[in-house]
């Protein structure tokens, strides 16, 4: 079946914003881009900060299939870049680019996908999601140890839950629900043996669990 008639891959493809046939850009949409300094410890971004190996869950319920996701993220320092005319990045601190590369295997799709976003350090430690074109998609705040969080988008209800596990891993569960959807993505990151065995690791937070007030579930 052609990839663009499978429809439980189309609705994945839509749902995580992945590119299955084109590399990310070498030109992330940022205003600013820096290294890692000690003013990283506590904050979000100095938790994601490196090289994660991914496992990502699909269950789409409507359709009774199941697919997974195996391949390696980086969050990495931004390049310079122009913010697009559809979405504004705060220039409120660092940004870091999160490119993820892998096999999927969903419905009868079988082949590489990747997906690029943009993190934006806050001021209070939290960070602004958005996507690679610089429009919004949710807020991040991994100082605590839940954060949950919601993205509509016209008709369709998209909520994530975000676990740090420990310094060197954390779950991501979304939820989507609409009209035609009703699916889940689980995934499980873990930062690579390599990046751990170059020092590089989480930035301690405060324990407890924090949200948006009527997160999801």
């Amino acid at each position: 079946m052609p990839r663009e008639h499978d429809i439980p891959y189309a609705r994945y493809r839509a749902g995580v914003g992945i590119d299955a046939t084109e590399r990310p850009s070498a030109e992330p949409n940022c205003r600013t881009a820096a290294p890692a300094t000690a003013a990283d410890a506590g904050r979000t971004i100095g938790y994601l900060r490196g090289e994660w190996d991914v496992q990502r869950q699909i269950s789409d319920r409507r359709s009774g299939q199941e697919g997974v996701f195996r391949g390696t993220a980086w969050f990495r320092p931004a390049a310079v870049g122009q913010v697009p005319a559809s979405g504004q990045v705060p220039a409120s601190g660092q940004v870091l680019e999160y490119a993820e590369d892998g096999e999927l295997g969903f419905g009868s799709h079988r082949g590489p996908a990747r997906r690029r976003l943009i993190f934006c350090d806050r001021p209070d430690g939290a960070a602004d999601v958005r996507f690679a074109d610089g429009r919004e998609f949710y807020l991040l705040d991994l100082r605590a140890n839940i954060w949950q969080a919601e993205h509509p988008c016209r008709a369709d209800r998209y909520r994530v839950t975000v676990t740090r596990l420990s310094p060197d891993s954390f779950t991501e569960i979304w939820l989507v629900a609409g009209p035609g959807k009703d699916y889940q993505l689980q995934t499980t990151y873990r930062r690579s043996e390599a990046a751990g065995a170059a020092g590089v690791t989480g930035a301690a937070g405060v324990s407890g669990v924090s949200g948006r007030p009527g997160g999801a579930q």
